[in-house]
């Protein structure tokens, strides 16, 4: 089988574990983990991970099929880092949606959809783990069940809700609200590439928070 990755940034979290993938099935397919769609091949399947470009019909006719992975109950919750949304809003369940690319975001017919537990306790890093570890075993499924899965249109009655684009802005925190108001928050925020910060007597802190186990 030949199998494309397109995940545009190559300091994405997310290409340790597709590159594991990769060489754990190097012997069984034919593979390529890409950053620009102008560098695809063409073949069998091409998962687009964590990808910023428009990958539209032209460029997805030269796959059998094109998948992307969406950490939402699609059709709720389509547009970006949904995950991350749903944690700061309180939630301790997200669901994992596998689903064809189309034009219209995040609007394909489903695969298959996987729920995880986010305990309240873990932070960024360990949330990662979780989602990513859960985005591999949609990926097997959909290499093992390719010529057997019959995808299913979302639910018409349900009226889609969309996520915004989330901004440097959005990692704020009040430096006058209490901690345990805002741990949902703090607790999303990557401390390299998107850090939480405050601002207090005309200067920007930003905040890492390691767990301690003792």
């Amino acid at each position: 089988m030949q199998i494309s990755f397109l995940c545009s940034d190559s300091s994405h979290p997310v290409n340790e574990y597709l590159l594991e993938w990769i060489e754990r099935n190097k012997s069984l397919h034919s593979m390529e983990l890409v950053r620009n769609k102008g560098d695809l091949s063409g073949g069998d399947i091409l998962f687009l991970i964590s990808c910023s470009e428009i990958v539209n019909k032209t460029d997805r006719s030269a796959y059998s099929v094109s998948l992307v992975i969406h950490a939402s109950d699609l059709p709720n919750g389509r547009g970006w880092s949904p995950h991350i949304w749903q944690i700061i809003e309180g939630r301790s369940e997200i669901t994992l949606s596998l689903l064809e690319a189309e034009d219209k975001v995040d609007s394909g017919r489903i695969w298959k959809k996987i729920k995880l537990k986010i305990p309240k306790y873990i932070l960024w890093d360990e949330i990662n783990a979780l989602l990513f570890t859960g985005e591999i075993d949609l990926i097997n499924y959909a290499v093992e069940k390719f010529d057997d899965v019959t995808p299913q249109q979302q639910d018409k009655n349900i009226e889609p809700s969309y996520y915004s684009k989330r901004t440097p802005l959005d990692s704020q925190i009040d430096p006058l609200a209490s901690l345990e108001s805002q741990f949902d928050k703090i607790r999303v925020c990557d401390p390299s590439r998107f850090p939480a910060f405050f601002e207090l007597h005309g200067y920007r802190y930003t905040i890492k928070l390691e767990k301690v186990n003792e």
